[in-house]
């Protein structure tokens, strides 16, 4: 085996985590590689130990990387809590939101996570719920952020810690790393 190709982590092998792709990414040629039946490369993951160590540094860190918000969606998803992370990213993605189409996705988000019939429906209290509620009504950049922050203080005290002692977590560093340190 060549030497670039060794010092590849094989995160591929590793049960349970999955990597998401643009989905311009898996179009060619006219066609999805996941109907294509030929081995095709994978491009490859520039994901070294040292990043996946500044993942433990904090939880900010963690979601600035997207391989790392792609690791800890998979361990949210392995917990039956991918409804915070998904809450937290259509935030910070509705926080960009043009104000002509705030309404239209203030109440997506709403329907989808902070409803009380949601099928997503995330953990936070009645009051934060009912205020989210009225701020939906009259849509700002901001009338999610208390829920979100809600949010991210719940991931950042229960679920993160908890993927920092995980195999997910544990097994990808270690593959990371250089035989020497191991």
């Amino acid at each position: 085996m060549p030497a670039a190709a060794s010092s590849m982590p094989r995160v591929d092998k590793m049960p349970g985590v999955f990597f998401s792709a643009h989905p311009k990414e898996l179009k060619g040629a006219g066609h999805s590689l996941l109907d294509d039946k030929t081995p095709k490369r994978r491009p490859k993951t520039l994901l070294s130990a040292d990043e996946v160590m500044q993942w433990s540094q904090s939880l900010e860190k963690l979601l600035a990387s997207q391989t790392g918000l792609d690791v800890f969606g998979s361990f949210l998803k392995s917990e039956f809590s991918e409804e915070n992370i998904e809450f937290w990213l259509a935030c910070e993605d509705y926080k960009k939101t043009d104000s002509d189409h705030l309404h239209c996705k203030a109440e997506k988000i709403y329907k989808a996570f902070v409803h009380s019939d949601a099928a997503k429906q995330i953990n936070i209290d009645f009051r934060t719920r009912e205020s989210t509620a009225k701020k939906v009504k009259a849509p700002t950049p901001t009338c999610f952020d208390e829920a979100q922050k809600i949010i991210y203080t719940l991931m950042e005290k229960d679920s993160y810690p908890r993927f920092l002692k995980s195999d997910i977590y544990l097994n990808l560093l270690n593959d990371l790393q250089p035989s020497s340190l191991k």
